[in-house]
């Protein structure tokens, strides 16, 4: 994607339905290093304009129109000049973040590197940016704090959710399994004083079950004459935030309204578990661990079902990458633990995945349930054909020379254009794309597997994806636990419960963008 900016010193005006502020750009200054020093990020410093209030020091985040530009947020609240350190200068300088007195302390300063994000003017508010500065281990370490500290009446039960795309990133860097790797990340997280430790495959289970009967249900309406194909993928939070503040109408309706795997795993623990634990949903703080930056993202979305009485599903969201910088300048002696569950019992379960290679495999498992439910066609292997590049490819159903079925995967934004345009001209040949926004997939998110340049780390990534292709495989609809929740959680799969703790609706009413504008 493009840097983007205009040039030093111009103003940039947002579009009529962005919520952001008048900008100027500033490429450096004679006292700072200078922007090549740092390839992955633009240095900026911008000026608010009337909504100076809205910012309270806390501009750090260019808005460019109809630009995808690289992005630098941080924590600092009185410089809105971004410094950016390399993570080897962070880690030296990072305190210990224990006392002798066992408190906490916090470690750098976070800084978030959306280095390769959508995010353009229309994506990220002024006021969102001062909020994804804040998901950062500065606020984990404050609760942890303060569970130390403060009267127990208004202690926190701490809840870490770990995305499955996350674990081989751990099992490399510390030369273990997965099963392994999560367990000594499970007893590091306990040892700091965190009570449960999830992996949100569970989550995923829901997310791709929805899916599947969502796609049926449009073949249908589309069989009928109603445009509702192709259905694409939204489990990816970068490539939503674009669709719905940038592209709009023509390409909001198309999105799968199931909810992410993240936003599902927040209703499960703030309510599900939460009634299980006899605790409110504001009781429990709960962290996500993700591959992705754009995750920091969609933990601001405010899609509460009623019962979590408007708490966030998930409080706090940091990266594989920022986990293990945490455990690296941590001293603690670590007592390996077992993954807790759901459903309170100790019975550790064993690791496992969806059949995606580098994601939770939303295409080859809707594409065998469509196969199934609307041919009576059983799939067992799915074939790729690689179309433009292996970040693009089609899979077909044919029979009697007719194809059936034709599904694409699209991960990068370079990919994604051409999908869009296509589907903005009425002329997508798909019936399904899955989207995503990384190159690669979740595995190559941007928050882990990175060099100290902020390029992908190859070695390392092609480590994961050997690693990940080892977890065995269980399709969502063979998990009885999924089952057993739709029945005791959702009041069983057809209920109004399930409309409302699942699925989501989506904004794109604004003014979108046209993609031939955009610098890609």
């Amino acid at each position: 994607m493009g840097r983007g900016g205009p040039q030093a010193g111009g103003k940039l005006e947002t579009s009529p339905g962005a919520n952001t502020s008048r900008c100027s750009q500033v490429r450096g200054s004679p006292a700072a290093r200078s922007p090549s020093s740092y390839p992955w990020v633009n240095r900026v410093r911008v000026r608010a304009g009337n909504n100076a209030e809205a910012w309270e020091g806390n501009a750090q985040v260019l808005f460019s129109t109809w630009e995808c530009s690289k992005k630098t947020k941080t924590d600092g609240q009185e410089n809105a000049s971004v410094d950016v350190r390399r993570p080897a200068q962070e880690k030296r300088e990072a305190s210990r973040f224990f006392s002798s007195k066992g408190e906490f302390h916090k470690l750098a300063d976070a800084r978030i590197f959306l280095s390769d994000c959508l995010a353009c003017d229309s994506c990220v508010t002024a006021e969102e940016g001062v909020q994804v500065s804040q998901q950062n281990a500065k606020d984990f370490f404050r609760v942890l704090n303060l569970n130390k500290k403060c009267d127990t009446s208004e202690h926190k039960v701490l809840a870490v959710s770990v995305c499955p795309q996350s674990l081989p990133y751990f099992a490399a860097k510390f030369s273990l399994s997965v099963t392994d790797a999560s367990r000594r990340l499970c007893g590091f997280l306990k040892s700091l004083g965190v009570h449960y430790v999830f992996v949100t495959t569970i989550a995923a289970d829901f997310s791709i079950l929805e899916s599947q009967k969502e796609f049926v249900r449009r073949y249908h309406q589309h069989s009928r004459g109603e445009p509702a194909l192709p259905m694409l993928t939204s489990a990816c939070p970068g490539w939503v935030r674009y669709a719905e503040r940038v592209l709009g109408h023509p390409v909001t309706p198309h999105l799968c309204t199931a909810k992410s795997p993240q936003q599902i795993m927040g209703s499960l623990v703030k309510d599900y578990f939460a009634r299980r634990q006899n605790l409110s949903p504001d009781q429990i703080f709960h962290v996500i661990v993700a591959p992705c930056y754009d995750k920091k993202l969609e933990a601001l979305r405010e899609d509460f079902p009623s019962a979590l009485q408007s708490s966030r599903g998930a409080d706090c969201v940091l990266t594989s990458g920022e986990i293990v910088q945490i455990m690296e300048q941590s001293d603690i002696s670590v007592k390996e633990a077992a993954v807790d569950t759901l459903f309170g019992d100790w019975k550790e379960e064993e690791m496992r995945r969806h059949d995606g290679a580098s994601s939770d495999g939303y295409l080859v498992h809707i594409f065998r349930h469509a196969a199934k439910e609307l041919f009576n066609e059983d799939v067992g292997e799915v074939t790729y054909r690689t179309l433009r590049n292996k970040d693009f490819q089609e899979v077909t159903l044919e029979k009697n020379g007719e194809v059936l079925l034709r599904f694409a995967a699209a991960y990068g934004f370079r990919n994604i254009q051409n999908v869009i345009l296509k589907l903005k001209k009425g002329k997508s040949p798909y019936h399904f794309v899955e989207v995503l926004a990384c190159a690669g997939g979740c595995l190559n998110g941007r928050g882990q597997a990175q060099t100290e340049d902020g390029h992908a780390n190859k070695a390392l990534l092609r480590q994961m994806e050997g690693i990940y292709a080892d977890i065995p495989v269980q399709p969502p609809e063979t998990s009885t636990r999924v089952q057993e929740l739709y029945q005791e959680w959702l009041d069983g799969a057809d209920s109004p419960r399930v409309q409302e703790a699942l699925h989501t609706v989506y904004q794109g009413s604004g003014h979108p963008a046209n993609s031939q504008d955009i610098k890609w």
